[in-house]
């Protein structure tokens, strides 16, 4: 709770920092939920509660286990912290020690005992075809652990694209009938974090969240924690002036490309996909570590119907407003550096409108003042 005295010793001695690093931390979680400084430190003192770590239930569908690859390389904090320190991770079928029916039967036994307790996270697809033969785990079908796991879990995460809306395995003509688990777990709320991959700290956040409070964070019509997925990914970019001045990149290489040019034509999706990558970026290094800022079009990995269904260099559909048509377009100016006709045509009836909108306000301010005296 919120103002009682915790000892951060035994949290030192277990992450190996400094308490004000942790701390540091928790108020960077906190800020990226958009919470208080109360709450970091709820969330300091939760997570120095060893008691407070939730079970974790991890299954593996359809995938290429690229989420997992990705929380591997976490930084903050790093995964054997994560698994030691957040939460206790009893069954993960990439990363448990032992194998075949012992970590099955410690998976069933973990379940048993913390019934109503666990998290259970998803990644990967689940096929649903001809009742779900084509994924297969210890002789059950991934539709059926599934829906096993989710019986008693406290809460459900689907951690990637495929596991939040079936991903490259759905698209057409999804000869397996990969499907999601939210609309595998109808009747359940699933918490989706979408991505390919995922940035592991919106796991890491959503978690830390439920480990504090003891629910997941809120969430918006896909699912998706709000915190993490509330604004497209076109509204933070730093290629979005280029977009509003019509400055677009057309080639791979070009002279736009190389300026750092809006990516739209070469079919970014970032119009049209909700994420947090231009703000948190990705590898905890900062420097644009992520597509757009390496010169790649976003091909919308969290948006379903977009990524892996929608052609890469097709045009995004604008959910915000197009380029401004007060500003010629960059592809209207002459290689002399001057205005062809219509474009001054163009440039002259803005300049016109703000003159005009320029003496209509200094008209009503003048008689004001004179009603004033």
């Amino acid at each position: 709770m919120v103002g009682i005295e915790i000892d951060y010793s035994e949290v030192e001695k277990r992450l190996g920092v400094s308490r004000r690093t942790f701390l540091k931390f928790c108020t960077g979680v906190a800020a990226s939920l958009g919470l208080s400084t109360h709450a970091a430190v709820a969330m300091a003192n939760a997570v120095a509660d060893p008691k407070r770590r939730p079970p974790v239930i991890w299954l593996h569908g359809q995938e290429c286990t690229g989420p997992t690859e990705a929380l591997l390389r976490s930084e903050q904090p790093s995964l054997e912290h994560l698994i030691l320190d957040l939460i206790s991770l009893d069954y993960h079928q990439t990363l448990d020690a032992g194998a075949g029916h012992q970590v099955e039967d410690i998976k069933k036994k973990s379940m048993l005992e913390n019934k109503g307790k666990y998290l259970l996270v998803i990644e990967g697809a689940i096929p649903v075809k001809d009742n779900g033969i084509y994924c297969k785990i210890a002789g059950e079908t991934m539709l059926d652990l599934t829906h096993e796991a989710a019986a008693n879990a406290a809460a459900i995460v689907a951690y990637g694209s495929c596991a939040s809306w079936g991903g490259v395995q759905s698209a057409s003509p999804n000869p397996t009938g990969a499907t999601g688990a939210p609309q595998v777990l109808k009747d359940k709320t699933v918490v989706t974090i979408p991505g390919c991959p995922p940035n592991p700290a919106n796991f890491i956040g959503t978690v830390l969240y439920f480990v504090t409070y003891g629910k997941l964070p809120p969430i918006d019509d896909k699912g998706r924690p709000r915190w993490a997925y509330g604004r497209l990914i076109h509204e933070n970019c730093y290629r979005r002036p280029h977009f509003d001045a019509g400055r677009f990149a057309k080639e791979f290489g070009d002279e736009g490309h190389q300026k750092g040019y809006c990516l739209y034509k070469l079919g970014c999706k970032g119009p049209e996909t909700y994420n947090n990558c231009p703000s948190l970026e990705y590898n905890n290094v900062g420097g644009g570590v992520w597509p757009i800022g390496v010169g790649h079009p976003c091909f919308g990995c969290s948006e379903g119907g977009v990524g892996f269904e929608k052609p890469m260099f097709s045009l995004a559909d604008v959910k915000t407003h197009t380029p401004p048509n007060m500003f010629p377009a960059i592809e209207t100016r002459e290689a002399s550096g001057t205005l062809t006709a219509g474009a001054a045509a163009l440039a002259g009836a803005a300049v016109g409108a703000a003159i005009g909108a320029t003496a209509m306000g200094a008209k009503k301010l003048d008689e004001k003042e004179g009603k004033q005296e």
